[in-house]
């Protein structure tokens, strides 16, 4: 017996609740959804497709991780960035397992503690600079793997772009990854905003993965045009165990995963990923170059992707955040974080430059 037809959709009560002109410059995840990847979903919408990742579009996603990232990768759709951080490092280590980082990573500074509550795992971390580690920095904590009073270093994680903005040249993270490997560690790379880092670099993202010897990555999605959803990414399957099991314990195996991998396919299988990154770090340059013709406007480090730290007076950045949204980085210092999305506009670049001129002279 057939199912009976269904009815008509219902008309929607739902009301826009905000003003779409609103812009700001807090974070790249303020954005909405790409319209190609609304698209995208859609298409992945009708009829029914197995659950738990057994679907024609989470099968076809390996393949376009694949043409991206070598013939030995795998791809594992997860919800968010910490789920994915928190499930490849667990996959890394074992219960005595020690992470070392650097003491402004994603995984130290904005993760709630997840990594060590959720993941059990200790994190060593190593002051930097720029937010880059390097070999002798990661010396610092890599030591005492005999020693069963400590945590054991079994990992390094490194962040592409970093949470400061700046940008690991292929050879510095391949540097890395002998290091770490001639000491018996492995490596993990949190690619929230990879694609921001390969488009600044101008280099295929293999470039400074799996070609350097990085094992596995968080893939992000949500902060270049994705509605929701990363990805794990396995590089070295020798690397880690039990992948499927462990997503699932960490809470992150979407039931209708056809909607995550769709839109990591919308990213990657053209170029989306690219012009997306590409369009957020050239607002972020135009931004740093509007700021530094303000006196009084510090630049802080290297605009390499799509943010732009600097520091100004207190108050002017206060009365400022009454235009634009914004974060405060270091407030202490006056330090501000300003970041530039894939639908940020040069028109939003330019009149956020001419409010904090205005806000700067009315001092």
């Amino acid at each position: 017996m057939n199912p009976p037809n269904p009815p008509n959709p219902p008309k929607t009560d739902a009301r826009r609740h905000h003003d779409p002109e609103t812009r700001g410059f807090a974070s790249d995840n303020y954005a909405g959804a790409h319209p190609e990847i609304l698209a995208a979903l859609a298409l992945a919408n009708g009829g029914h497709q197995v659950a738990y990742g057994e679907d024609d579009y989470t099968a076809h996603l390996q393949q376009v991780i694949r043409g991206h990232f070598g013939a030995s990768a795998e791809a594992f759709p997860v919800f968010n960035g910490t789920g994915a951080n928190v499930t490849a490092l667990q996959a890394l280590t074992d219960r005595w397992g020690a992470v070392i980082c650097a003491d402004t990573a994603h995984i130290h500074v904005d993760e709630c503690g997840a990594p060590e509550k959720v993941g059990g795992l200790k994190l060593l971390t190593v002051a930097t600079p720029d937010g880059k580690l390097t070999p002798e920095l990661i010396d610092r904590e890599a030591y005492g793997w005999d020693d069963e009073h400590r945590a054991m270093p079994q990992v390094v994680s490194i962040a592409q772009n970093t949470e400061l903005g700046t940008v690991y040249t292929p050879e510095e993270i391949r540097a890395i990854c002998e290091h770490a490997h001639a000491h018996g560690m492995k490596v993990h790379l949190d690619g929230a905003r990879i694609a921001n880092a390969a488009a600044s670099l101008d280099v295929p993202m293999r470039t400074f993965t799996n070609r350097a010897g990085v094992d596995v990555l968080s893939f992000g999605g949500t902060k270049n045009g994705a509605l929701f959803g990363e990805a794990v990414v396995v590089l070295n399957p020798d690397a880690v165990r039990h992948m499927k099991h462990l997503r699932k314990l960490s809470m992150q195996l979407a039931s209708k995963m056809r909607f995550v991998s769709v839109q990591l396919e919308a990213l990657l299988a053209k170029d989306l990923w690219l012009r997306n990154a590409r369009h957020a770090n050239e607002m972020a340059q135009r931004l740093a170059e509007g700021v530094r013709a303000v006196d009084g406007v510090e630049i802080l480090h290297p605009v390499q992707a799509n943010a732009v730290f600097a520091r100004l007076p207190h108050d002017v950045s206060e009365r400022l955040q009454q235009r634009y949204r914004f974060y405060f980085w270091d407030e202490a210092a006056g330090d501000v974080r300003w970041m530039c999305s894939f639908d940020t506009t040069a028109d939003d670049v330019d009149g956020f430059v001419a409010a904090l001129k205005e806000e700067m002279a009315s001092r």
